[in-house]
């Protein structure tokens, strides 16, 4: 495994669609081992293929549930409600913003040895499958900001 650089605002590479996976490759696994190593060096709860340069529709997903997600070629299936909430991300480092989105998804998927499922999520997980779906078509939390965006204070600035 390898952590990987994670693309930031302003590279193109971003605001590209991903083409879907069509089988799963010793590539492709090594590439979701590395996207969940890349993730947690990171500190964060989600990671897409275009985040680190690879445009292929794979998403990892850690929300602390005791599980960890794969997601290839995911498709939304159902949302339910809202709720406007404060969200990062990783390719945008210090910043976050009010973002409204479902408080309830369903989510159909492969797995990391192409078996289909769907997943269903509530809140945080909700959040995180919409937001790194997003990503895979070149979508970016700041396109749904509600306001500005905001300075994400650190344990470095609290020290000063």
């Amino acid at each position: 495994m390898a952590v990987r650089q994670i693309r930031v605002l302003g590279d193109e590479l971003l605001r590209k669609s991903c083409k879907p996976i069509k089988e799963v490759t010793p590539r492709i696994r090594q590439l979701i081992d590395d996207m969940f190593e890349t993730m947690y060096e990171a500190n964060g709860v989600g990671l897409a293929g275009p985040q680190v340069g690879i445009l292929k529709q794979v998403v990892v997903i850690d929300v602390d549930d005791g599980n960890q997600y794969v997601l290839i070629n995911p498709e939304i299936l159902e949302t339910v409600g809202s709720k406007t909430d404060y969200e990062g991300c990783l390719s945008i480092p210090g910043k976050t913003g009010k973002v409204t989105r479902p408080v309830h998804v369903k989510v159909r998927a492969f797995d990391e040895n192409m078996e289909p499922y769907e997943l269903e999520g509530d809140e945080l997980l909700a959040r995180a499958i919409c937001h790194e779906c997003d990503h895979l078509h070149g979508g970016l939390f700041v396109d749904l900001v509600e306001g500005e965006l905001e300075e994400v204070e650190t344990a470095e600035d609290e020290d000063e």
